[in-house]
């Protein structure tokens, strides 16, 4: 069987989460498939489309081994997207999921999750799967049945691996009660 293989993605350099108490790193949240969703507050194609479609996976995948997240990667317009204006801009568009804000790196030159991953505008989409590899990156728009089967096959690889590291529960059949007992494991 031939095996791709896939580099480890890069740990994300994000100032301040925003829409949570939590902070968020790749290792904190090692076992889960990540969605990442890098836009600008003023990017329209981020605000038609890659949001509505985070919100949406976020509803449907949100309790299921599927962590989705925002990151706000400001190259342009500098002085306008603020964090006390995203703050007003996850209120106002009812973001329902954590939103970072990628560190800049000064002088109005890319930011540092956004130049790590070489992302070339916004919006880019990252899968990340449960072993923390960069899956997927795209820029701009793909259909909700795409990203769909992608968050899915990631989520059956994960879930197949954790059924695979999980020792099998042995039992034996109680004959005067007919019902099943669970052994004590060796293991």
């Amino acid at each position: 069987m031939n095996q791709r293989t896939y580099q480890q993605a890069p740990e994300w350099e994000v100032e301040q989460w925003l829409n949570t108490d939590r902070h968020f790193s790749l290792q904190s949240l090692r076992g889960k498939v990540i969605v990442l969703e890098a836009f600008q507050m003023l990017c329209p194609g981020c605000v038609s489309h890659a949001l509505p479609q985070a919100a949406r996976l976020f509803q449907m995948f949100g309790q299921s081994g599927v962590v989705v997240l925002g990151l706000h990667t400001v190259f342009e317009h500098h002085d306008v997207m603020t964090k006390e204006a995203l703050k007003v801009f996850i209120h106002e568009y009812r973001i329902p999921f954590p939103v970072g804000i990628d560190t800049p790196s000064g002088h109005n030159k890319l930011p540092l999750t956004m130049a790590k991953y070489g992302m070339q505008g916004t919006p880019t989409l990252i899968l990340i799967d449960h072993l923390g590899r960069l899956r997927m990156q795209h820029l701009g728009a793909i259909s909700d049945l795409q990203l769909g089967a992608e968050v899915s096959k990631l989520l059956v690889e994960a879930n197949m691996a954790t059924e695979e590291n999980t020792p099998p529960i042995k039992s034996e059949l109680d004959s005067e009660s007919r019902h099943c007992r669970i052994k004590s494991s060796p293991y």
